[in-house]
């Protein structure tokens, strides 16, 4: 692919994210088109095909590649269009994203997809600035999409700087998701009443090796620091590198296996059921209010939706229908208070919530993030209440945009 920095047109429409996850979750073998990607790069010099072909190979676990491309696109091209069914737009917005794989941005294409809003995608690197609003498409609404990590945080600064007096609204604060990491998180809300969020400690290699040597005592470093404790690197999403650890010795085995310079540490606390299954819930706060997106049921504590067995029981399928008919009287009832007083602390227009509950009913929290993935793309044969579900999510979502356009606040940080 070489010369590919000197692209300037795109033939080729872009498919985009929605669509081409929507092919893989559903058995779709998308090695075909990742040839033909390959092919249109090289022949139509087409940036569409070259972004299109980064998440192709980053769907097919091909990450390296994956970015490298991804580059090569933004190089040639800052702003990609989402594809949209609709003939009358009613709402324009521009969403700043940065370079990576698929949890270093909000996924706003699941959320907007096949609707009247027209999504225009505008990554920013540190060599890439955002461009003035005049260069930029015409639009209602900026969004800002860009998770936080280490990696992003100058970015995020940059972004901060460069929109201040942004004529047009702007939603999701830079400065405010700057403050999402684990540990200012856990700072935030750990005091409110009704939440359970054990302390979370950033902590480096060195001093978490003097631990697990009992060289340095667990309590020292972790306030309410006693075995069985949660490990996982900086910066790790997915479950990577997230291990209970039950003693010392344990900790010497995890450390053998991961290389990383920085880790989270807190206490695990155990939130199984009665029945001994645990549950964690997947909320999305939209203006305030929460909606459930989905509910993991599991034997095991590390509950991934896609490892939870849900499709296979049909029984947990049922438990997630009916809480999903219910959460608005019963689970976002009971926990009101919470939700709302996590609004005002973190301060964002979309946030995402995992969470689950503990024996004595708070609100625990697992992690709060801009970026979490929520979508419609589960079987709508086996998940058919998963489908009116979302759409609540997706009409929620695009009303905060229709308020924030009538608003017509331009934004001052």
């Amino acid at each position: 692919m070489s010369g590919i920095g000197a692209i300037k047109t795109n033939r080729a429409p872009l498919i985009g994210l929605a669509k081409l996850m929507y092919m893989a979750t559903t058995g779709v073998d998308l090695a075909p088109l990742g040839a033909q990607l390959i092919e249109s790069v090289e022949t139509d010099t087409s940036a569409h095909s070259l972004m299109d072909l980064a998440m192709v190979l980053q769907l097919r676990g091909n990450r390296d590649l994956a970015l490298h491309t991804q580059s090569e696109a933004i190089t040639s091209q800052q702003v990609y269009t989402q594809p949209t069914t609709s003939t009358a737009i009613s709402i324009r917005v521009c969403a700043i994203l940065s370079a990576g794989d698929f949890m270093a941005n909000t996924p706003l294409e699941f959320l907007l997809e096949d609707t009247d809003v027209l999504l225009h995608l505008v990554y920013v690197t540190e060599d890439r600035p955002l461009p003035a609003t005049e260069a930029l498409p015409e639009h209602d609404v900026l969004f800002v999409a860009i998770a936080q990590s280490d990696q992003n945080m100058s970015l995020l600064q940059a972004v901060a700087a460069a929109i201040i007096n942004w004529p047009k609204p702007v939603l999701n604060s830079p400065e405010r998701i700057a403050l999402l990491s684990r540990n200012q998180a856990c700072e935030y809300l750990q005091s409110i009443p009704s939440v359970s969020m054990p302390s979370t400690v950033r902590i480096d290699r060195q001093q978490l090796v003097k631990i697990a040597n009992q060289e340095l005592a667990l309590d020292s470093i972790l306030i309410d620091g006693i075995y069985p404790i949660i490990v996982r690197p900086v910066d790790s999403h997915a479950g990577q590198g997230l291990d209970k650890i039950v003693d010392a010795v344990a900790l010497t085995l995890y450390l053998q296996d991961y290389a990383n310079t920085e880790f989270y540490i807190s206490r695990f606390i155990d939130y199984r059921g009665q029945d001994g299954l645990f549950r964690k819930y997947r909320i999305v706060l939209i203006e305030g209010r929460p909606f459930l997106c989905h509910l993991a049921i599991s034997e095991h504590w590390m509950i991934h939706y896609l490892n939870a067995g849900m499709a296979e029981s049909a029984e947990k399928r049922a438990e997630e229908a009916a809480v999903m008919l219910a959460f608005d009287t019963d689970f976002a009832c009971r926990h009101t208070q919470a939700f709302k007083v996590i609004n005002e602390r973190v301060g964002l227009d979309y946030l995402g919530i995992d969470c689950g509950e503990t024996s004595d009913g708070q609100l625990l929290i697992f992690e709060i993030d801009s970026c979490m993935i929520v979508h419609a793309l589960d079987s709508v044969e086996l998940f058919p209440y998963k489908q009116v579900q979302m759409h609540k999510v997706f009409k929620a979502f695009r009303h905060m945009l229709l308020n924030t356009k009538s608003s017509r606040i331009p934004y001052n940080s």
